[in-house]
């Protein structure tokens, strides 16, 4: 499973980790989902490889907000994630967040959940963004949304059924 955030933010840019903002609730989830045996932190994200799982980006730019990002950065990124997908045939892609997803692919209408297109055998999922920014989605609804994935795709489940503080941001 190749997981796809929106673009890297300022922190992510300075420290080389993805979801590497203390409020950015990406680690928590992705094992309260059940993804991982334990909370990693953004610098144990080349663990991730050993449970299956990678890590990318739609844009490459880093920016203190995704709404810094124009249009023409998304499409390209879309272009370019459809890429390197073809190329690492991962069994899924993981695109956290329905408005980069919505941008990248051009699908208006794309909804969290499973979607219709494939990038050759690679079958697409949209996750809630992770960002503190979305507030209507709590850590414990976008664990049950990873876990619906985690679920689908036949990934063993870790047990990430713990109480999990995040901090704010």
């Amino acid at each position: 499973m190749l997981f796809c955030g929106i673009n890297p933010g300022l922190m992510t840019a300075a420290t080389g980790h993805h979801f590497a903002r203390p409020g950015n609730r990406f680690w928590p989830v992705l094992h309260l989902s059940g993804f991982t045996p334990r909370l990693l932190n953004p610098a144990e994200q080349r663990e991730l490889l050993s449970y299956g799982l990678g890590i990318t980006n739609v844009v490459a730019r880093a920016t203190a907000r995704a709404d810094e990002l124009t249009a023409e950065e998304y499409v390209e990124g879309g272009r370019l994630l459809t890429e390197k997908v073809t190329r690492l045939r991962p069994r899924w892609l993981a695109v956290v967040g329905v408005t980069a997803y919505r941008a990248a692919f051009g699908d208006r209408t794309a909804q969290v959940g499973p979607q219709e297109r494939t990038i050759g055998d690679t079958r697409v999922w949209v996750l809630p963004n992770p960002s503190g920014l979305n507030a209507h989605w709590t850590a414990a609804t976008m664990a049950q949304e990873f876990a619906r994935l985690r679920e689908a795709a036949g990934a063993p489940g870790h047990g990430g059924s713990v109480s999990v503080t995040i901090p704010s941001s």
